[in-house]
């Protein structure tokens, strides 16, 4: 470690967005703490919150049809496209409050606005589109939201989809102009730099091989130097778990009865990536359809504008895989070893559960390019497949538990904190809605593991979030001041991106 102590207030394992928010949080709730972060990796958020290894989509249920469900009587719910809404919500409201503070000096280096939108065909998924906006349009969090079964409509909206597209039945969409495209990457990087001006001892290339309690009641993390082998030993008062795929054999060596029966399933993903300027520039939103029969919701298919390193391209997806790796830059030994007696049954029994699931993805691995370049061109009809390239996005972990509504070995698709009964130690497993959310989920954290403060700190977190504690549902005036001040400190006023990241990639 680079200033060679031995004890420490908060260990983060990993420098990913969840950490990042975290050490950030609580830099702001108690400067005074001693913060060590621990990155086996190089540089901050190469693995999940790399900007390549997600689809940057500010997630905010304004596009993505599996936050809303289609219920037997034919009604939809939309409880859970409401709280993730919120969620965002909170993210913009703290990220806001860092530019607002000077804590973050250019917004646009971390999101844009870009609209988002959903595309279905055929009278089944146009009538299940209609309903869901009927229902969301009348929600203040979904205001603006515009609905259109009009061929001439939705080529102004969407030109690109539109062009060449032969119309075998009804077409519909939806719209919003208060999306985003999140660099989750650029942001993980802002804040840990952040962080190291506020004297948090950041260590790349350490890799934490065991977590026990020590007699005195600390956590003793055994901690390895990648490069020259060297290990040390580190105590702290808490820890937090957020390695991405990682986390869970962090969890399972740590021994908390919390984390028992729980394991893990990995799924890898690909994008195609279009940098043809002249493309690109026909197609500015982020369009999800509906995902196919069998697949995982994570693996819904759409078609993004996004802005990277201040150029602007086009990605298509995601495709699913598999592979054994928990992280991209994993071991092909993570999923066998991640195996224990105590979660031994809940696998297998999750492993017959999903046969349908196992079978979908050894046919997405099987796919060529052609076949992918097929699946592309129902949402881009005249895709060459020479302006299209294939990228390996990140590994995505889905948690596998026993569950009361879904018996032994359910699979989850959620993101979920496991914290110890004394709170002494949180781990983040699961993937999507993921990063978006990053500010509410470490939120939980802090409520679960540091109640004895919450009082002191409540105030400040007030001044960082003023939504904290309130139901935005019930609050339709505070909704309007949200997304008005924080539209207004981020940039996101209009969906025409700052200068700086106007260009197309070249």
């Amino acid at each position: 470690m680079s200033n060679g102590q031995t004890k420490t207030d908060v260990i983060l394992i990993g420098a990913g967005i969840m950490s990042a928010t975290l050490g950030a949080l609580l830099k702001e709730l108690a400067p005074n703490w001693e913060i060590t972060v621990f990155e086996r990796r190089a540089v901050a958020g190469e693995e999940s919150s790399n900007e390549w290894n997600n689809a940057g989509t500010g997630h905010s249920s304004l596009c993505e049809l599996n936050y809303t469900v289609e219920k037997p009587d034919g009604s939809i719910d939309i409880n859970k496209a409401i709280k993730v809404n919120e969620e965002f919500q909170v993210s913009k409201q703290f990220w806001s409050y860092l530019v607002d503070s000077k804590l973050i000096r250019n917004p646009k280096d971390f999101i844009v606005p870009v609209p988002h939108m959903s595309f279905v065909q055929g009278d089944k998924d146009v009538n299940f589109l209609r309903k869901r906006f009927e229902a969301l349009s009348r929600n203040p969090l979904f205001e603006g939201m515009e609905f259109s079964d009009d061929p001439a409509k939705l080529a102004e909206w969407i030109p690109l989809m539109m062009k060449d597209r032969r119309l075998n039945g009804p077409i519909a969409a939806t719209r919003s102009e208060a999306g985003t495209d999140v660099n989750f990457g650029s942001l993980t990087r802002i804040l840990i730099d952040h962080l190291k001006s506020k004297n948090v001892d950041i260590n790349y290339g350490h890799q934490v091989d065991d977590i026990k309690r020590s007699g005195d009641g600390l956590w003793e993390l055994k901690v390895r130097n990648v490069g020259s082998g060297a290990v040390e030993r580190i105590k702290s008062k808490f820890v937090f778990i957020g390695g991405g795929g990682g986390s869970l054999h962090l969890l399972q060596k740590s021994g908390i009865p919390e984390g028992k029966g729980i394991g893990g399933f990995p799924v890898s993903g690909l994008f195609m990536v279009c940098r043809n300027p002249d493309v690109v520039a026909q197609h500015r939103a982020k369009v999800y359809g509906q995902a196919p029969v069998g697949a995982p919701p994570m693996s819904v298919p759409h078609l993004d504008t996004r802005f990277i390193d201040n150029k602007e391209s086009l990605l298509f997806g995601p495709f699913a895989g598999f592979s054994p790796k928990f992280l991209k830059f994993g071991s092909m030994f993570d999923l066998i070893t991640s195996v224990k007696p105590h979660n031994l049954f809940t696998m297998l029994a999750a492993g017959v559960k999903n046969a349908s699931l196992t079978t979908y993805l050894i046919k997405q691995v099987m796919l060529s390019k052609e076949k992918r370049m097929e699946a592309l061109r129902e949402f881009v009809p005249n895709a060459r497949s020479e302006d299209w390239d294939l990228l390996v996005a990140g590994q995505r972990v889905q948690i596998i538990k026993d569950t009361a509504a879904g018996g032994k070995g359910t699979l989850q698709f959620g993101t979920e904190v496991i914290s110890a009964a004394d709170g002494s130690i949180a781990a983040l497993l699961g993937a999507s809605p993921g990063a978006s959310t990053a500010v509410s989920v470490m939120l939980e954290v802090i409520q679960r593991c540091f109640p004895q403060h919450l009082k002191t700190w409540e105030p400040k977190i007030r001044e960082m979030i003023p939504s904290y504690g309130l139901s935005l549902m019930k609050n339709p005036e505070l909704i309007r001041d949200i997304h008005a001040a924080t539209a207004r400190t981020l940039g996101l006023g209009g969906t025409k991106p700052a200068e700086a990241v106007h260009q197309t990639v070249s």
